[in-house]
Order: structure tokens, then C-alpha cells, then sequence
């Protein structure tokens, strides 16, 4: 099946796999945006074992910044978060390796397929749109911070006004309120 994407000029390219499916497969573990091994498995139409056999293989070009294995810790919030399955059960019997975008490039050079290849190119293009992203965020956060303490200095004058009308006024005894009979 091929699926239809609109890059940054209004042009309509072809992908194997749909954009929305690499974003969901991005995840956030060490400060880092990952992919796990059996997502890329699942990405490049592989089983998870042949994908890392054919990292093991070549094991020298995947240093740890471009894949790690995640710890107990990590995997048990995944277990909980995604709903993987634990182990034991059918599932996964060791912890899971994750994959950098750097690692995720150097998958290309290990998997020697037509469709690694095109995901490859997918998945750089999704990394690159969620870091673009992830700029702009941090650009309006600024300009937002920038704008609260330009105009907080001004309407300090209005919030005070307001914080006293809020405050309760001083209770003197008044006069009651209507005629009086002497």
C-alpha cells in the first residue's frame, strides 16, 4: 500500500508507511527522542529478532549514542504507558534496544532493502518536522515569558487596585440606615 504526504512546498510525494505511524512510534526516554527495536521492526516489514541480529552483526557501528538498552525502570513505564506485553506472557524476554536518529540512519547502512531504505527517509523527515517543532515551542515560550514581564510591570498597578477591592474594608460603626423617632 502507498501512502500520500505533503512536504514544506505544497508537493505530494509517496510513502510506504503513513507519517502518523512514525510519530506515534517516536518516544521520549533519557532526554532523548527513540524508536523502539520492535517498532523499526514493524516499520521495515522485519521480525524484531532478525532486526537485531543484523545489529549484533554489525554492533561496532552502533555506539550509545545512537542505541542503548533501556533498563527495568524504563520498560516497566513503557509496560504500563503502551500496554506491551510483559514478559513471560508471549511477550519480549529481554529489555528492549532503542534507536537515536543517528542510530536510526545507521539501520540504513546494516539493512540493505528497497523498503529500509524508504523508511529511512520517512523517519529522517518525521525527526526533522518533530524538531522543527519542538524550535518553534521553545520560540512562543520565550516571546510568551518576554510578554509577561513587559506588560506584568504595567498592570501591577491594576492588580493592587483589584487585590484591594477584593480586601474586606474596615468595619466602623455606622449609623443605622432609615427614619428615627425621637
Amino acid at each position: 500500500m502507498v501512502y500520500h504526504c505533503w512536504v514544506k512546498r505544497k508537493r505530494k510525494i509517496k510513502t510506504i508507511v503513513p507519517v502518523e505511524r512514525i510519530e506515534h512510534s517516536i518516544l521520549f526516554i533519557r532526554g532523548q527522542k527513540v524508536i523502539l527495536d520492535s517498532s523499526l521492526a514493524g516499520l521495515y516489514g522485519v521480525t524484531t529478532g532478525n532486526l537485531n541480529l543484523a545489529i549484533r552483526r554489525n554492533i561496532s557501528r552502533f555506539p550509545s549514542d545512537f542505541m542503548f538498552q533501556i533498563t527495568e525502570d524504563e520498560s516497566e513505564d513503557l509496560i504500563l504507558q503502551f500496554a506491551i506485553s510483559k514478559p513471560g506472557r508471549g511477550g519480549r524476554r529481554y529489555l528492549p534496544y532503542v534507536f537515536t536518529e543517528y542510530g536510526v540512519a545507521m539501520l540504513s547502512s546494516v539493512l540493505n532493502s528497497e523498503r529500509a531504505v524508504q523508511v529511512n527517509i520517512e523517519i529522517m523527515r518525521t525527526f526533522g518536522r518533530l524538531r522543527r517543532i519542538l524550535a518553534s515551542h521553545k520560540m512562543l515560550a520565550k516571546k510568551l515569558h518576554d510578554l509577561e514581564e513587559k506588560y506584568d510591570r504595567k498592570f501591577r498597578i491594576i492588580f493592587k487596585a483589584i487585590h484591594d477591592l477584593m480586601n474586606e474594608p474596615d468595619e466602623s460603626p455606622k449609623s443605622p440606615i432609615g427614619f428615627r423617632v425621637k
